[in-house]
């Protein structure tokens, strides 16, 4: 065993744990909190969390094996499962993101029309089919025995044997399969975000203007207070855009390289190394770990509600104890509350 394959098997391991752990607190934000419980981004977000999961119970172990072993790490009926879960979940991971983008693009773009065009029967309906349509491709691959352990990526995955004779089908139907999945999730996201990016730099610039009017009807504003609302103003316009770019940027990183490794290997010519098909199977695996701070644990509502279950275990107020709602007695703070009080009642 050489370096290469012990760094590989310390960083599935490293991304199942992570992975495990962060979204099992996903979900257990979401059992605790009604607040969270009540919006209804958090049905796609709990899809993602449950896929995840599996992913990380299911299919990291599997490759972990296959790396260690160098040979397929469970017999043919277990294997054939696993693959199936593979591009069931993987499939199921990408059109929960879409789903996530298409509710921020509805909440953005149409605020007041929200609540009526984004319900929970609309989010469940979305969901099954994201369900459907993953079910409709690694049932299929399952069926027409396209399932098995591919040495590439030392996984049980959607493979063709060597002695199969439906090449050009198998061929044809991993094409469909990443153009519906991979390339229609990343069209969605990125027409749903750039329209959303759209809006926000609208009303950035309509804050702009607020803010500086509201400073200069502030006389006796302090100096460092004003200067801090002019440095919020540059961050205000740089973070929709950081956020969009993480949205649609962790995406295809981490999915990109693993599909068109995919596509590329359909060609006769074409041998995938393995320590790529390893190395790009890792990183569709690293998603699983990071989508709970992309989508959910990094937001307030989530934070509020891990800072309650913490609560609850220790007995003290730890929500409080981190400054989140504790008030503060300096005049400078007191400036800059007003100035965004004003600034939201104008946006409003």
């Amino acid at each position: 065993m050489n370096l290469l394959d012990i760094f590989l098997e310390l960083l599935i391991v490293v991304i199942a744990v992570v992975s495990l752990v962060a979204n099992l607190l996903v979900l257990l934000c979401f059992t605790c909190s009604a607040q969270v419980r009540a919006q209804v981004p958090a049905i796609f977000i709990m899809n993602l969390s449950f896929c995840n999961i599996l992913i990380a119970v299911l299919n990291m172990p599997s490759t972990l094996l296959g790396v260690v072993k160098h040979q397929k790490p469970f017999g043919d009926h277990f294997c054939y499962t696993v693959s199936f879960m593979d591009t069931f979940l993987t499939a199921n991971t990408m059109l929960s993101m879409a789903a996530l983008s298409i509710d921020r693009w509805i909440a953005v773009v149409f605020p007041l029309t929200y609540p009526s065009k984004m319900r929970l029967k609309n989010a469940a309906l979305m969901v099954s089919y994201a369900w459907l349509h993953s079910l409709a491709f690694s049932l299929t691959a399952l069926l027409l025995s396209w399932v098995d352990y591919s040495p590439a990526y030392a996984s049980c995955t959607m493979h063709l044997r060597e002695d199969a004779e439906s090449r050009g089908h198998f061929m044809v139907f991993t094409a469909v399969f990443h153009a519906c999945t991979f390339v229609f999730s990343l069209f969605i996201l990125c027409f749903a975000y750039l329209k959303v990016l759209q809006v926000a730099r609208f009303h950035c610039k309509r804050i702009d203007v607020i803010t500086v009017q509201i400073i200069l009807l502030l006389v006796d504003i302090h100096p460092s207070v004003k200067q801090r609302c002019l440095l919020e103003q540059k961050k205000r316009r740089q973070r929709a855009t950081k956020k969009i770019g993480i949205f649609i940027g962790s995406f295809v990183l981490c999915f990109a390289p693993y599909v068109i490794t995919r596509l590329t290997e359909l060609a006769p010519s074409v041998k995938i190394a393995r320590y790529w098909g390893i190395m790009s199977k890792c990183l569709v695996y690293s998603k699983a770990a990071s989508d709970p701070f992309v989508y959910s644990l990094l937001r307030q509502q989530y934070k509020k509600a891990l800072f309650g279950i913490c609560n609850r275990i220790l007995g003290r107020n730890l929500y409080t104890l981190s400054g989140h709602s504790s008030p503060s007695g300096l005049e400078n703070e007191c400036y800059s509350q007003r100035v965004n009080k004003l600034m939201e009642d104008n946006c409003h």
